[in-house]
């Protein structure tokens, strides 16, 4: 790829972060330009979101009212934290990412810096945000860094907390070849062969454990919304 793509990708990439929208729209105004500039990219991921729509990918992941897994997981710093420590003070947003790894294809980084500017919203009604990815610490650790991200990074090495929702997919040939060809190797960050990543899900947990509200969608250029995502910390107290 050439530098000119790469670079109308980093300056997009940096109005949409810091754009005053809400935040699928900044997500959405990434999306066409990314199939602007990388149209192989963009055709590549309508497939993968198509297969795993037709397959019910994430269908069977916690539902509102069932009891969210437990989880000890380390955070950026390599500290083990678990789902009950998060949960004794209210209720946590718990946000799964693909990762650090792509930098022209950052829509977890700008919800993640989404989430990060309502951050003293979220203390401020008792809540609190908790994010998991699967790379490794440093990457974690960049991850939380470039996001401004006062709230922690839990790295779920081989996806295994996400294996155990169900949200983990296994992004196929076409794009694993297609990302190798840009020098983007999955297994460098993620310290396996396994080229799986975890569906981009958000689950709202109360005190008591259980789920308050979810969004699961394969397509990982949707989230869901800041607006709703404080709504439901906000129920849940």
């Amino acid at each position: 790829m050439t530098s000119a793509p790469l670079a109308a990708l980093a300056e997009t990439f940096a109005k949409c972060r810091d754009l005053d929208a809400p935040l699928n729209d900044r997500l959405m105004a990434y999306s066409s330009a990314v199939r602007q500039h990388i149209p192989a990219y963009a055709d590549a991921v309508d497939r993968l979101v198509t297969r795993l729509a037709q397959s019910g990918a994430g269908a069977s992941a916690p539902q509102p009212g069932e009891q969210m897994p437990p989880f000890v997981l380390p955070d950026e710093t390599g500290r083990l934290t678990s789902l009950d420590s998060l949960l004794h003070d209210g209720p946590v947003a718990i946000t799964f990412h693909r990762g650090h790894w792509c930098p022209w294809c950052p829509w977890c980084r700008i919800s993640g810096r989404a989430l990060a500017q309502v951050h003293n919203e979220i203390v401020n009604i008792g809540g609190r945000v908790a994010a998991i990815m699967p790379e490794r610490q440093k990457f974690a650790a960049a991850f939380k860094r470039e996001a401004g991200s006062p709230f922690p990074v839990f790295t779920d090495i081989d996806n295994g907390y996400a294996l155990a929702l169900n949200l983990a997919i296994w992004i196929g040939p076409d794009l694993a070849q297609l990302l190798s060809s840009f020098g983007r190797i999955l297994p460098d960050y993620q310290g396996n062969d396994s080229w799986m990543l975890p569906i981009p899900a958000t689950f709202v947990v109360g005190r008591d454990g259980r789920v308050v509200a979810r969004f699961v969608d394969p397509d990982f250029r949707r989230r869901m919304s800041v607006e709703q995502l404080v709504a439901a910390l906000r129920g849940a107290r």
